[in-house]
């Protein structure tokens, strides 16, 4: 009975001693797989080849001197159509605008009644951004009180921006600078300085 009972413990400690050894020995583990990370995505752009045409509604601030001189401001608005050539990195283009106005010089002796250019825009594509320059002659149409109308030609430059806000249509704004030196031949130069908000359909 000691013997089978000796025999017994044996057996269970060589088990017990093998389980142990399998249990304290070295594990190996699967190495994890390797994800690769994704890649960036590309900044979003804009094709701004095409026409256009919009609106646009600002603000005006006129000044007469020579002959004779004066100050007046007003609104302005209209609308303004064009075509972009997107060449990549830059961008060209051609607009027509008109615009209405109520620009007043002090005192109420006269007004400035419309405006109207053809601009030449070339500017930088930042995707779905344009900042652009401008420039090119405008057409002016001014009254008085006392029933006269006077027509001349200048020119003007500018400055402005223009957001892809939605796939076919985009909003901005422009400054321009326009000059009329012997304004229809009275002697008085004018100049003008607007600001405008803008907003274009792409078709």
């Amino acid at each position: 009975m000691k013997h089978l009972a000796q025999t017994l413990f044996a057996s269970l400690m060589a088990v017990g001693a093998a389980s142990a050894a399998q249990a304290g020995g070295p594990v190996t583990v699967a190495p994890e797989p390797m994800i690769a990370a994704p890649a960036p995505a590309p900044a979003p752009g804009t094709d701004w080849s095409g026409f256009y045409a919009g609106g646009q509604l600002g603000y005006g601030d006129g000044k007469a001197s020579g002959a004779a001189s004066g100050d007046g401001d007003g609104f302005l608005g209209g609308l303004h159509g064009g075509y972009n050539w997107d060449l990549g990195s830059y961008v060209l283009g051609a607009e027509l605008s008109w615009d209405a106005t109520n620009i007043e010089e002090d005192g109420g002796a006269g007004e400035v009644d419309s405006i109207a250019r053809l601009k030449l825009r070339a500017g930088a594509d930042l995707g779905q951004n344009l900042l652009y320059a401008t420039a090119g002659p405008s057409w002016m149409h001014a009254s008085t009180d006392g029933g006269g109308n006077y027509d001349d030609t200048g020119w003007f430059l500018g400055a402005g921006i223009e957001h892809a806000w939605r796939e076919n249509m985009t909003v901005g704004g422009e400054i321009l600078y326009d000059r009329f030196d012997d304004f229809d031949k009275t002697g008085v130069d004018v100049e003008l300085l607007s600001i405008q908000a803008r907003v274009s359909f792409r078709f």
